[in-house]
C-alpha cells in the first residue's frame, strides 16, 4: 500500500463491514497513512486498473502481547498500533478488505500468502490473527444455548459454516481458541476467533 491507495483502501470499508458491523471500527485515511509510515512492507492492496479492490493490513507484536490473548484493542494498541514492535515476534493480522464484486476470485488468498511469506522473510514465529465468527448469531438461533467456543469448534470440525473462519481454516491456519470481548461485533457476540499460522 502506497499514499495514493488510501482513499480507495477507506472506501472498501463501509463495503466490506456493512451493518451491523459498527463503522467507529473502520479504518480512516489517517489510520492507514499512519500504518503506511509505522509498517510500510505490512501494508497491502490489491488492485485492478486504478480500482483499488483489496487492502491487508498488518503490524507487529511481541510474545507478551500474543501470549495475553486479550481483546483486540489491547493486542495491538488501538487503530494507531501503540503495541507495535519491530523486533517482536508475531505478525498480526489486523483486516483484510475485499471489494463484494472480486470476492472468490482468490484475493484473499493472496493476501494471506503474502503475509506468511512476509513471516518467513523477517524470521518471525508466526502469523497470528483473531477473526471475526459473523455466522455465530444464525447459528446459535437455531441451537440454543450453544457458546462462542463450542460454535468455532463446531466450525474446525466441519459440523457448521462462518463466512470468515471457514476460509481462513482452508488457509491453513490453526484454531486455538475463542477470545471473549475481543471486540465490538453483535453478529459475533463479541468473540474472535484465535488463530496461527506457523512456518
Amino acid at each position: 500500500m502506497r499514499p495514493e491507495h488510501v482513499s480507495g483502501a477507506v472506501r472498501l470499508q463501509k463495503l466490506a463491514f456493512p451493518p451491523p458491523f459498527s463503522e467507529d471500527l473502520h479504518w480512516d485515511s489517517e489510520h492507514l497513512f499512519h500504518h503506511i509510515d509505522l509498517f510500510p512492507e505490512g501494508q497491502f492492496v490489491a488492485v485492478s486498473g486504478d480500482q483499488v479492490i483489496g487492502s491487508c493490513s498488518n503490524t507487529i507484536i511481541d510474545e507478551e502481547h500474543w501470549a495475553a490473548r486479550g481483546g483486540w484493542y489491547r493486542t495491538v494498541g488501538g487503530p494507531d498500533l501503540e503495541a507495535f514492535d519491530s523486533s517482536g515476534t508475531t505478525l498480526y493480522g489486523l483486516d483484510i478488505t475485499v471489494h463484494p464484486d472480486f470476492r472468490r476470485q482468490g484475493v484473499g488468498r493472496a493476501f494471506y500468502q503474502t503475509r506468511f511469506d512476509l513471516v518467513k522473510t523477517k524470521g518471525l514465529l508466526r502469523y497470528g490473527t483473531g477473526c471475526r465468527i459473523p455466522n455465530y448469531s444464525v447459528y446459535r438461533a437455531k441451537h440454543s444455548g450453544i457458546t462462542t467456543q463450542e460454535y468455532a469448534e463446531a466450525v474446525v470440525a466441519g459440523l457448521a459454516v462462518d463466512r470468515t473462519l471457514t476460509p481462513l481454516l482452508r488457509y491453513g491456519l490453526r484454531f486455538i481458541c475463542v477470545i471473549p470481548r475481543y471486540m465490538p461485533d453483535e453478529e459475533s457476540d463479541d468473540a474472535g476467533a484465535l488463530l496461527e499460522w506457523m512456518p
